[in-house]
């Protein structure tokens, strides 16, 4: 006989088939949230840190790696955690491709918004000073404290007669391609692309103006930055300068020597002479303006935007000489004949033996 299945003989399901799904979807859960949190710490917490400040810059060397770049940013104390900035670096591919530059880093960034910036290469440019001063090794000095670009490299530049040749300037003649100004450039600048950029500045500075001024007074761009350097040295009175430029350009249209004292302080290169003599007037130079008529080769010093246009906008005058004032103001007495201007030269050394300047 076969028996009728009962109610108590229905099979039964196996409950420990459910714990093992409920505890591998637990797993999963606890594994995706763990792999979350982790990816949440490594990329959107907070890693930079800049101390005291808000923000800071950092300076990304051409040439830096990615081990380089590490240790700069952890030696300096600006990542909090490196290891979770190499995983994002690396995640994003950002540790192969290195990018030179200056940066500007926020305190509380975090490791994607860091490796974003750096990737990006989007730089915050820096704002270079180009100045008066007295040689070429000041101001490749100068230049190189603004940008990547060392000294060295600039002055060799500006001392090699083949590469100035594709801006028709010599050694003697290349402070002729830097106007004094205030320019945006990226940090990372080669001496090549600064000296290249400067090339296209002076282009733009002799406008049709400058350039129209420059032929009626029958003088070339060296001739005005020339004679613009040694009113740079003469006097320090932008109101003067018009003055003695006229004093110079009446010379030269005479034939007459200039007798600018600062180009003999030029030639000695002794900067420390405080009173040019008659000794100083026998060195055997081109720039020395006692002995030889016209200006000198080039420039001796980089001369201010207004020193420029003053030779441009000189003023027509009839003064053939200019001395120092016996005050001691800075300011000149001008003069057309040359017994004024020996009374006024005894009275201006009068003053200056009082002053036991010899």
């Amino acid at each position: 006989m076969t028996q009728k299945a009962g109610k108590n003989n229905v099979p039964q399901k196996n409950s420990g088939s459910h714990g093992f799904w409920y505890l591998l979807f637990f797993l999963i859960i606890a594994s995706l949230g763990g792999w979350g949190f982790h990816y949440y710490r490594n990329f959107f917490k907070p890693n930079v840190t800049t101390g005291d400040k808000t923000s800071t810059y950092i300076y990304i060397h051409t040439g830096s790696d990615f081990n380089a770049l590490k240790k700069m940013l952890y030696g300096q104390h600006y990542l909090r955690d490196l290891h979770s900035f190499e995983l994002v670096a690396k995640k994003k591919k950002y540790d192969g491709r290195v990018r030179p530059g200056r940066f500007k880093i926020v305190d509380g960034m975090n490791n994607n918004e860091l490796v974003n910036l750096l990737r990006s290469g989007k730089q915050d440019p820096v704002k270079v000073i180009v100045q008066n001063v007295r040689d070429p090794e000041e101001f490749a000095g100068k230049i190189a404290s603004q940008i990547e670009a060392d000294s060295i490299s600039i002055l060799k530049l500006m001392r090699d007669p083949g590469y100035l040749l594709d801006f028709d300037v010599t050694p003697a003649t290349v402070f002729t391609l830097f106007i004094p100004d205030t320019y945006e450039f990226l940090w990372n600048t080669s001496a090549d692309q600064f000296i290249r950029r400067m090339y296209r500045e002076r282009q733009k500075f002799w406008n049709d103006e400058r350039l129209t001024l420059m032929d009626q007074e029958g003088l070339d761009i060296n001739g005005v930055i020339t004679l613009a350097s040694i009113l740079e040295k003469e006097t320090a009175k932008n109101t003067e300068k018009s003055i003695i430029a006229g004093v110079y350009l009446n010379r030269l249209r005479k034939g007459w020597p200039l007798q600018a004292d600062p180009t003999l302080i030029y030639a000695w290169n002794d900067y420390s002479i405080r009173r040019v003599l008659n000794k100083h007037k026998e060195i055997e130079s081109p720039y020395n303006t006692y002995k030889f008529t016209g200006l000198p080769p080039g420039p001796i010093c980089l001369p201010s935007v207004a020193s420029i246009d003053a030779v441009l906008h000189y003023d027509h005058n009839p003064y053939m000489y200019f001395c120092a004032k016996d005050d001691l103001s800075g300011y000149h007495n001008f003069s057309v004949t040359l017994a004024e201007h020996n009374r006024n030269a005894q009275r201006y050394q009068a003053a200056l033996r009082k002053m036991n300047i010899h």
